[in-house]
């Protein structure tokens, strides 16, 4: 697992010839079972997660392929809900590290192709992969999906996939197959993007309805309604993208055939940790759990406060330094009482809070970590937000587990 963590450094190389070949050495794993490709600025790992769990519930033998993860490394494979093995996933990973290191294949290349690995031997029917980077040149992309879900189109990674909403939607809209069904919540402006691919795109707002009315902090019900058909359910996935993105992932079940029981089944029993997770700290404090890692990640996240009647509540935030801080503090500031400054403790990424503290009007704190963080928190409701690594950290501590202490790149 060091050799494996080591090749964070060497960073993203966007490209499918190496993940190719690497999957060919390992017999083409990916051939011996469905896949849907769910990609998109926000909300695809809740999707994902939404989509595998009305699969599973449809009786398929189900995996889910996200990152990063937040605590575990086995948390990026599971099967049917459940992590696999930490066993199963190292024996994999020495059958896959000849072959790797003979192709230089990059962490994420690897990860795909373990992934694969993996979800073929345990006998997989379907997995739902969630994209890593983009898409066109995402390594998840080297799989042939049956399905394509692309949610929406945000500015981020914009050195990479460019700095217009146009350039970003073609990027993303690589994961889309001519003749094959694909489902977006994308904006109308961007949709000719799309559907110069020739995938048959249904879009959330003109092929379907959604209605959603909130049960507080028990989720949504929903109603999804397409030409000659409506169906009810309920999502315990928290703020308006929250029950947008169980609709989407819903709009992809039908595609994909499934049973109306199987999808409210699906949709009541999906979980989606670090996403506006709210959990306990001691007897007397509530931390809620969000990424909010860019601006519209930002102002999602603080919708769905307002919608639950939040007002203003201490922060504990941490951002990666590449990421538009200041967009995000933009967004979150008006619902903050005060700010607890920190970084995550394995990413070199992090920004240093030091160099933060002057982008906030409300009062600021600067703790050396996410366990001092927390024991600044006053008692009541209080959101820990900005980076996936840092929340990763700060509910391994609200939990009690034990985290793995890696440097954290990707």
């Amino acid at each position: 697992m060091v050799w494996l963590f080591q090749r964070q450094r060497f960073g993203v190389h966007p490209g499918l010839s190496r993940v190719r070949a690497l999957l060919a050495r390992l017999g083409n794993p990916q051939g011996r079972f469905e896949a849907v490709l769910v990609g998109g600025t926000n909300g695809k790992g809740s999707v994902a997660a939404t989509l595998s769990a009305m699969l599973t519930a449809s009786g398929r033998r189900t995996a889910l392929f996200t990152s990063p993860h937040l605590t575990r490394f086995a948390e990026r494979f599971l099967i049917d809900g459940a992590e696999l093995p930490v066993e199963s996933v190292l024996s994999a990973l020495k059958r896959v590290r000849p072959h790797a290191e003979a192709l230089e294949a990059s962490f994420f290349e690897i990860v795909t192709a373990l992934g694969c690995l993996l979800f073929a031997e345990a006998g997989t029917e379907m997995a739902v992969m969630e994209v890593g980077l983009g898409g066109r040149l995402d390594a998840t992309n080297a799989l042939e999906p049956l399905l394509s879900v692309l949610t929406n189109v945000g500015l981020d990674h914009t050195a990479i996939l460019g700095d217009t909403l146009s350039a970003i939607a073609g990027e993303k809209a690589g994961i889309l197959r001519a003749g094959r069904p694909a489902v977006t919540g994308i904006e109308r402006a961007l949709l000719p993007i799309l559907e110069a691919t020739g995938a048959a795109v249904w879009v959330m707002g003109r092929d379907a309805t959604l209605q959603a009315d909130s049960l507080g902090w028990d989720g949504w019900q929903i109603r999804l309604s397409v030409p000659g058909a409506a169906l009810s359910f309920q999502t315990p996935l928290l703020g308006r993208h929250g029950a947008e993105n169980a609709a989407l992932a819903a709009l992809a079940a039908l595609r994909l055939g499934l049973p109306e029981a199987a999808i409210r089944a699906g949709a009541a029993q999906t979980r989606w940790p670090g996403r506006l997770e709210l959990l306990p700290f001691g007897s007397a404090r509530r931390v809620l759990l969000d990424g909010a890692h860019n601006p519209d990640g930002a102002r999602a996240l603080g919708e769905a406060l307002r919608g639950l009647g939040i007002g203003r509540v201490p922060f504990v935030f941490g951002a990666t330094r590449e990421k538009d801080i200041e967009g995000v503090i933009r967004a979150l500031e008006p619902l903050m009482s005060e700010v607890i400054l920190t970084r995550s403790a394995h990413s070199p990424r992090a920004a240093d809070p030091a160099d933060l503290a002057h982008l906030f009007s409300v009062p600021v704190r600067l703790s050396d970590g996410p366990s001092q963080a927390l024991s600044l928190l006053p008692e009541g409701l209080s959101v820990a937000c900005g980076s996936l690594y840092l929340v990763g950290e700060v509910r391994a501590l609200l939990l009690g587990e034990a985290g793995e202490n890696w440097e954290r790149w990707q």
